[in-house]
């Protein structure tokens, strides 16, 4: 397993959304652009409201692993939070969130840190805000039990990492569909990700889809993902989003992508509240 060095080292050469985009990295349309792929792509065209604070737990959240501040920007503007602090683990993530904040008027802190050995007293935070960062570092049992140490009382948490979905579960079978995809043209934009659709090994995929040279990138099954969380969090809700339609050589309909969403979703979100 790579060490967290490793894995700081890539995402500071490769910040999120860098690679894809047809803008100027930091600039107001780079965000724009960046906003518009996450809704329509990420969730269908759709933003799912379970993904707010809770009502009460608006006081102060933690966004951890915030890249380039998408969700900090989100809770503001929607007005669900009053105090954010924006956590990452690369410098340069945190320039680009700084710069999506200016752009859109947001007020949050920022800080540096490591999910696996965070820097806050126990209890600081109500809310902590964690999607698709965890199953990016070697210890992602350590990182649970460090969201829940950083929580109140009660505290809730939304959280979300990769879903070993039936396509994963069945790559073996279905991998020959994958290449032939390749060949029309089908796979990911940047960070050498355009081979995706032929690679043979499913932990692989899980991988590759952050870059060719991410170090780690886990999938979870619904039963490991909840026996993952269970000892530090009432599991209140799961649910699931994201099939990436973008990565096909062709548009889909908008109809379609919301069905795949449904049923070919490739992340797990657990809405919890602290035991």
């Amino acid at each position: 397993m790579s060490s967290v060095e490793a894995v700081k080292a890539f995402w500071e050469s490769n910040p999120l959304w860098t690679g894809e985009s047809a803008h100027e990295a930091g600039s107001k349309a780079f965000f724009e652009e960046h906003r518009s792929v996450y809704i329509e792509d990420g969730f269908a065209g759709r933003f799912d409201p379970r993904f707010d604070p809770p009502a009460g737990s608006r006081g102060h959240i933690l966004d951890l692993g915030c890249g380039p501040g998408f969700w900090s920007t989100e809770f503001s503007l929607r007005g669900v939070a009053d105090n954010i602090t924006a956590v990452d683990l690369t410098e340069n993530a945190l320039y680009l969130a700084r710069q999506r904040f200016q752009h859109f008027g947001v007020n949050a802190e920022t800080a540096q840190g490591n999910a696996e050995a965070l820097q806050f007293d126990d209890g600081t935070f109500s809310h902590v805000n964690c999607q698709g960062v965890i199953h990016h570092t070697p210890d992602t049992q350590g990182c649970v039990k460090e969201i829940a140490r950083v929580l109140q009382p009660g505290g809730t948490a939304c959280i979300s990492v990769y879903y070993t979905n039936i396509v994963l579960r069945n790559w073996g079978v279905l991998r020959g569909i994958g290449k032939f995809m390749h060949k029309l043209g089908a796979g990911m934009k940047g960070r050498g990700r355009e081979g995706i659709f032929a690679v043979d090994d499913t932990d692989e995929i899980v991988r590759y889809y952050d870059g060719a040279d991410n170090p780690i990138g886990k999938s979870y099954t619904k039963k490991e993902y909840i026996d993952m969380l269970s000892p530090y969090f009432e599991v209140e809700d799961i649910y699931y989003h994201f099939f990436p339609a973008r990565a096909f050589p062709f548009k889909i309909p908008k109809a379609l992508h919301r069905i795949l969403d449904k049923r070919l979703p490739f992340m797990i979100y657990a809405n919890l509240r602290k035991k």
